[in-house]
């Protein structure tokens, strides 16, 4: 990782909360990609998995009621009670959590592969102890 991407999450509260509350629940494979310059809709996509419907469920109601409670209201959101796929909308950070079948046919990490990596737990990325 850069030592520009470390200096941009360290000023991000809002993404390190976001990082900090879906390892609480445990969600699985986490992703974060830089998309200031390649998108128009968001700076920052977080992907995430969950284990089954529950876990996808828990993970992102969890997320959501956390989140409000420190002072950041979502733009919008989908999919938090199916289980299956939700996204939440935090304006400059999109999150999305997937059950891990329905990520793996989207594979929204791939239609953004041009996208600098901030942190991508698949690949052994250790962000977490560098805060």
């Amino acid at each position: 990782m850069s030592e520009n991407h470390v200096r941009a999450l360290q000023d991000d509260k809002k993404l390190s909360l976001i990082k900090s509350l879906l390892e609480e629940k445990k969600a699985e494979e986490l992703v974060i990609l830089d998309l200031r310059g390649i998108s128009s809709v968001t700076d920052t996509l977080v992907v995430a998995s969950g284990h089954s419907d529950r876990h996808v469920q828990a993970v992102s109601e969890y997320l959501a009621q956390e989140m409000k409670r420190q002072g950041y209201q979502p733009l919008g959101s989908e999919g938090l009670k199916d289980g299956r796929w939700a996204l939440i909308d935090y304006g400059d950070v999109i999150v999305h959590i997937f059950y891990q079948e329905i990520r793996r046919h989207y594979d929204l990490e791939g239609v953004w592969r041009d996208a600098p990596v901030i942190l991508d737990e698949r690949q052994g990325d250790e962000w977490g102890d560098k805060h």
